[in-house]
């Protein structure tokens, strides 16, 4: 549960901005979507490798 404090006098557009920053920080929107179906551990592995990949090119290619 995310939880933001809202002090006296502060407008509600900024707590509102603040909580949707929290919730871009935490992922929770990517974990909730990604519970909407059911997804084998063979395609998990597969995406992270994938994903390993082109992080590791991806950081050759600035160094070059």
């Amino acid at each position: 549960m995310l939880i933001i404090k809202v002090t006296t006098g502060e407008n509600i557009e900024r707590a509102l901005k603040r909580y949707k920053q929290k919730v871009r920080k935490t992922k929770q929107l990517r974990v909730l979507k990604g519970n909407q179906h059911f997804t084998k551990k063979s395609l998990k592995r597969r995406e992270e490798i994938a994903k390993a990949r082109y992080k590791e090119d991806y950081e050759r290619s600035k160094e070059i």
